[in-house]
């Protein structure tokens, strides 16, 4: 773990006073990556990213310069940037964070990307977000389509809370499909059995119990519930798979999130329980992120 630097004051060594630090003073000492930094600095500040370049010789008060570094503290002790800022960009917009939900990530967005392509052609479509979280699965793609009629669940209420104000916020209140319906629930438990619906996606905890990723990084501040089933790392998505063919309309898809090295594994859960079409996508990095494939009807 780095080391905080020396305050910036008029007792250390070549530095200014705090009463003239400067945004470019905090950001050469910082032991952050640049990145992380100038986050953490337009948050506490308020500001735009280039008033970094074009205000950054102008003096900070006392009050700014602490509130900083304390953030900045915290992330070099390991706070994730998402928590310390409380929000996340994911699919063009701003979702609030907390640390009741999974920090949203840029892979997922390939399973957000991949049921808006099963969703081309049907009018007024429905679609299941299961284990919901932020809700930045539902809302993307409750803004990308209008129309959809989208349901999330999650069985956590303070994830629910999260994900309510995230789709009250970024959604427009009169969309044709109406708002994003929010249910807590585990997995398909509470919902009602006559609903069917066109696409059923879902990013669960699949990291098995044992995996020393739990312990380092980011995933140490996030809901152990949202990354790990304390088991092989399967359990939640052989759930979502069974339970999936009776709330699916005819031809409907499924789509699962899973783990770097679990696709094969999936597409046999999928073969097995009668999915047809069934295939993996590769994320950016290469690496098959998600699986999925259409229940015949």
């Amino acid at each position: 773990m780095p080391s905080l630097p020396p305050a910036l004051s008029a007792s250390s060594s070549g530095s200014p006073s705090d009463a003239s630090i400067t945004p470019a003073a905090l950001l050469r000492a910082s032991p952050l990556s640049a990145l992380e930094a100038r986050i953490l600095l337009t948050h506490v500040l308020g500001w735009r990213p280039t008033q970094l370049i074009t205000r950054a010789d102008e003096a900070l008060d006392a009050a700014s310069v602490e509130r900083y570094r304390a953030l900045e503290a915290r992330r070099v002790a390991g706070e994730p940037v998402a928590q310390l800022v409380g929000a996340r960009e994911f699919f063009g917009l701003d979702f609030e964070v907390t640390p009741h939900v999974l920090i949203p990530r840029p892979e997922t967005e390939l399973l957000v990307e991949t049921a808006l392509t099963a969703l081309e052609g049907l009018s007024r479509p429905r679609v299941l977000d299961l284990g919901t979280g932020t809700g930045a699965i539902a809302v993307a793609i409750a803004s990308m389509r209008p129309d959809a009629q989208v349901h999330a669940l999650d069985r956590s209420t303070d994830a629910l809370a999260v994900a309510t104000r995230n789709a009250a916020r970024l959604l427009d209140a009169k969309r044709p499909g109406g708002a994003v319906l929010l249910s807590q629930s585990d997995w398909y438990a509470t919902l009602d059995a006559a609903l069917r619906f066109d696409v059923i996606v879902s990013n669960p905890p699949y990291i098995a119990s044992g995996d020393p990723h739990l312990s380092e990084g980011d995933l140490r501040f996030e809901p152990r519930g949202a990354l790990t089933d304390e088991a092989d790392g399967l359990s939640a998505i052989r759930a979502i798979i069974a339970g999936a063919p009776a709330r699916l309309a005819a031809n409907g898809v499924l789509w699962i999130e899973h783990g770097y090295d679990q696709a094969e594994a999936v597409r046999a859960l999928l073969i097995a329980q009668g999915f047809a079409q069934v295939r993996s996508e590769r994320d950016l990095a290469g690496i098959e992120r998600i699986s999925g494939g259409q229940f015949p009807g």
